[in-house]
């Protein structure tokens, strides 16, 4: 007589943390990076600027940066084996940002903005990229 039961299948891979992390502080970055995108060009429109084309540039120009840290946390959800380094060099360039702030007064936004970082650069460094997953 046949098992009423399905036989149980091992899920194709197992769930990778480090991935999942590496993936959601790439786009927790990325939501960021828009939200400051939306914040300068209303800032435009409310308060004008002497250098218009300078403030829509700079908003085009870290829009760029937020669709590559969207794509670094889809193909690391995806099981890529590449977004290790691009996220680490992103991660490792946001440490000298975050001790800019620290210098600056902004002691609280650049712990966040190094703590983050950090994760980032953790995450990336224990996920498994091999390419026999």
């Amino acid at each position: 007589m046949p098992s009423p039961l399905p036989p149980e299948t091992p899920s194709s891979q197992p769930v990778d943390r480090a991935r999942l992390v590496a993936s959601g502080v790439s786009v927790v970055q990325a939501v960021f990076l828009l939200g400051f995108c939306v914040f300068s060009l209303y800032e435009l429109t409310q308060h004008g600027s002497d250098d218009a084309a300078r403030v829509v540039t700079e908003a085009l120009l870290v829009a760029v940066f937020a669709a590559g840290l969207l794509a670094l946390g889809h193909f690391w959800v995806r099981g890529a084996n590449w977004p290790n380094t691009p996220t680490i060099v992103w991660n490792a360039l946001l440490l000298p940002v975050a001790w800019g702030l620290v210098q600056g007064g902004r002691t609280a936004v650049g712990l966040v903005v190094g703590a983050v970082a950090l994760v980032g650069i953790g995450a990336a460094v224990l996920a498994d990229t091999s390419s026999a997953r």
